[in-house]
This record gives structure tokens, C-alpha cells and sequence, in this order.
């Protein structure tokens, strides 16, 4: 037994090698009665006061869908404080990045400061990209716990006993309070959680420390850091590249991205009021900025704007010579006026042959520059003009048609008469009997 064999082996060793004379069934019995199996140990952790928070999702009651008569389980947010065990609970529909790192605030508030470090495992909404000495955290999620001075400790994959007193937290919630319940909404899921944390959970005697989890909470409170005056920024971050008008576009509008070089890409945060742009390798901080709401907005100051024509500002300027003097003369001096940024405004001048003639744009442009409007809009409002104005001008000068429809002729030098069709059809169907019996 000891060498791992198991009773069908060893009776037939004992058959073999001693001759015995015994049942199967014998060998069996004894073997199961000294049979044991040594109990999996653990190693009991120890904490200080408001050193760690361990946090997981779960699944929450059945509750209604608003609106319709559908049921559905939502996710279960539970953070534990490690020391006194002190948890805090919330359901939601959905999660992300944003959600994730939002209930992290919540419990932050409610326990009323955060813990140094928080657990959690490798699910995407807060860590990228698995690894056992740097894992990748999702960049929202980092930097709301840089936010809050919270370091992050993901556990190892597929080892959940390291956050092992959220996940009994989780599973005393399932079985007790949730337990067969159904909820009408949400809010109202939340409210009987809270409750219950309250006047049930945090007032037991928690069965390892033979304490109150409400007292080691009062604590452990006075040794939780202290949360910041102001709430976390959240932001969606994306990849742009430096056009060569040294600007990146973002909700169709420029923004100054020097000393990003014109070409390579960078990192771009899209807060709610404002705009961050930073190394792609580094994320070092290169640029800030005002969010516009208006499209079409250019912030870039005029000491940074590029002058000196580049290829695509050449491939415009001869669209726009192939359009007319006028045209060219107003991309050029809007080229003059604005530099590369203003190429936009090029491309939608020329882009206006696409759908109206050369002539009405190139009036348009010398109409432009009399009235001292150097705009794309007012160019095309008045090539508009001057096509409907064209078109209106054709409709009236057009013969109005007859109000009766012409009889149809029947004698005219190019209709044949009757008699030579029936000779051509006789003379083919001749054609065709000769050649089906030779």
C-alpha cells in the first residue's frame, strides 16, 4: 500500500507469491480499512490591520430585467478586508474596465480608506496580460489604484486558495442571504445586500478568530489610508499616429502633438474634459489639453504650425490648378494663411469636382476671396448656389411638352411592308426543312 499498489494487485501478488487461499473481496475489505488519505494542508496568513483587500466576482439573485418578464443572475461584486473580514457587496449587469475599477471606489468609500494592497485574480477587467513577477494591468484599473496609493497583487492562475476569504465571503452570500431569493430591481438587490452586511454578517463571530468582525472592523478602520479629496478622472485610452501636420485627431479634431515626432504613434487619454497624449513606450506625459466639443476644432498654437509644403499639400494644390486659376489661387492662400493644419480644408475644396463642375467652383472660390471668407463651408454654400441657381435657369428656358402624345405612324421609308416580311419568313422556314432532311 505504501508503495501505491492497489488491492486487485496485491491480491494477485498474494495469490502468486504466498498461495493464497483467500476471496478477493477479503483483501479488499482490509485494504480499505487501512487505507487513509492525508488531509491537504494550508498555511494560515496573517495580516496587519488594513494591509490587504481581497476582491472577486460572483453571481448574484435572479432578478428582473426592467421592462420585460425575463430573469437574470447579475454579477456580484464582493470586496473583503483580509484583517477583519469586512466586506462589501454589489450587483451588476455588466462589467468592464471602467466598472471594475468604479467598485473599487465604492468599497474604498464605504469602509471609509483603502488597504495598501488588493488581491485579485487574472480576469481581463483588471489584469491584460498574466505574469508571475509583472503582470499587465488594464491601464484604467492602474491607474485608479495609483489614484487611491492601492497596490495590486494579482493571484497566481488557477489558484484561488491565495484570495481564499473573498471566496468564502462570495459563497457565504450565495448560501445565506441570496439563497432562493428573487428581486424586482437591482437597486432593490443592493439594498437587502447592505442590510444584511449590516445587521447579519459583520455581527457574527467569525469561527477562526472568535471575534466579532464588527469590532476587529472598528479596528482595523483607524489603520485604513486615507482617500483622496477628489474622486478617480476615468478615461479611454487609444493609438493615434502624428499627421504631418505635427497634430493628432480625435472626435474630428487637432491637437498639438510635439515634441511627438510627425509619423510615429502615441498614446492618447480621452478624459471627459480633457486630453492627455503620451509615449506609446514610456506613457511619459508629452502633452495636455483642453477637450473642444466643436469637430472640426484645431488647437495648435501658430509657432508650431508646419508651413513648408509637403507631398500631400503638392497632390492638392494640382487638384485644385486642374479646377481653375481661382481655386488654386484660394488653396494657396489658405495653405499661407494656416499651413499644413488647413489641408483638411484643401481636400474639401477639391473634393467639391467630385459632384459639381470645375466652373461653378472656381466662381465660387473668386466669390470667396471677394467677400474675404476663406472658408471650405462658404465655398461649398456657394457652389450649391450656383448649381441650383444653374438649374432653375434651365427649367425655365426648357419647351414645355405637348399635352397629348404623338400617334404612332405606320407608313414611314424605313418600315418594309407586309408582304416582304412573309417572303423573308417563308424563304428562312425553306432554309430550315432543307437543311433538317438533306
Amino acid at each position: 500500500m505504501r508503495l501505491g499498489r492497489n488491492a486487485t494487485a496485491i491480491y494477485q501478488d498474494l495469490v502468486d507469491l504466498q498461495s493464497f487461499a483467500g476471496r478477493y473481496n477479503s483483501v479488499k475489505r482490509f485494504v480499505a480499512k487501512r487505507r487513509t488519505k492525508a488531509p491537504e494542508q494550508f498555511d494560515r496568513l496573517s495580516f496587519a490591520p488594513g494591509e490587504e483587500m481581497q476582491v472577486d466576482y460572483g453571481e448574484g439573485a435572479p432578478t428582473r430585467v426592467s421592462g420585460t418578464e425575463r430573469w437574470r443572475k447579475p454579477r456580484l461584486f464582493v470586496a473583503t478586508l483580509r484583517y477583519s473580514r469586512r466586506s462589501f457587496r454589489r450587483v451588476v449587469w455588466n462589467s468592464g474596465q471602467q466598472v471594475w475599477a468604479e467598485l473599487h471606489e465604492q468599497a474604498w468609500r464605504y469602509f471609509g480608506g483603502s488597504a495598501r494592497y488588493v488581491v485579485l485574480d487574472n480576469l481581463k477587467e483588471g489584469v491584460l496580460k498574466p505574469d508571475l513577477y509583472e503582470p499587465a494591468l488594464n491601464p484604467v484599473y492602474a491607474a485608479t489604484l495609483a489614484h487611491y496609493e492601492v497596490v495590486a497583487d494579482p493571484a497566481r492562475v488557477r489558484d484561488p486558495n491565495r484570495k481564499g476569504t473573498v471566496e468564502n465571503a462570495i459563497g457565504h452570500t450565495q448560501a445565506t442571504a441570496l439563497k432562493g431569493r428573487r428581486f424586482e430591481t437591482i437597486e432593490e438587490q443592493n439594498a437587502f445586500l447592505e442590510h444584511w452586511e449590516v445587521k447579519w454578517a459583520a455581527s457574527r463571530i467569525h469561527g477562526a478568530e472568535r471575534r466579532q468582525v464588527q469590532a476587529m472592523f472598528e479596528e482595523e478602520r483607524a489603520h485604513l489610508q486615507p482617500l483622496p479629496l477628489t474622486s478617480m478622472s476615468y478615461f479611454t485610452e487609444v493609438q493615434r499616429s502624428v499627421c504631418d501636420d505635427s497634430c493628432v485627431r480625435i472626435d474630428h479634431s487637432s491637437y498639438a502633438a510635439r515634441p511627438a515626432a510627425i509619423g510615429t504613434r502615441v498614446l492618447v487619454r480621452i478624459f471627459e474634459r480633457r486630453i492627455e497624449i503620451r509615449d506609446l513606450r514610456t506613457q511619459a506625459l508629452l502633452r495636455t489639453h483642453a477637450r473642444v466639443d466643436r469637430p472640426g476644432t484645431v488647437i495648435l498654437p501658430m509657432a508650431e504650425r508646419v508651413f513648408n509644403p509637403s507631398r500631400e499639400t503638392r497632390l492638392i494644390l494640382s487638384q485644385a490648378r486642374a479646377i481653375g486659376p481661382q481655386a488654386a489661387r484660394l488653396c494657396e492662400l489658405l495653405f499661407a494663411i494656416e499651413g499644413r493644419v488647413g489641408q483638411r480644408k484643401l481636400w474639401g475644396i477639391v473634393n467639391l469636382a467630385r459632384r459639381y463642375p470645375h466652373r461653378f467652383i472656381d466662381a465660387a472660390c473668386e466669390a470667396a476671396m471677394a467677400q474675404g471668407v476663406h472658408s471650405y463651408r462658404h465655398v461649398k454654400a456657394l457652389t450649391e448656389r450656383l448649381v441650383a441657381d444653374a438649374l432653375a435657369v434651365l427649367e425655365t428656358d426648357a419647351p414645355t411638352p405637348s399635352a397629348s402624345p404623338s400617334t404612332p405612324t405606320q407608313q414611314h421609308a424605313l418600315i418594309r411592308s407586309a408582304d416582304e416580311y412573309g417572303d423573308l419568313f417563308a424563304h428562312v422556314a425553306t432554309q430550315s426543312l432543307e437543311n433538317t432532311h438533306p
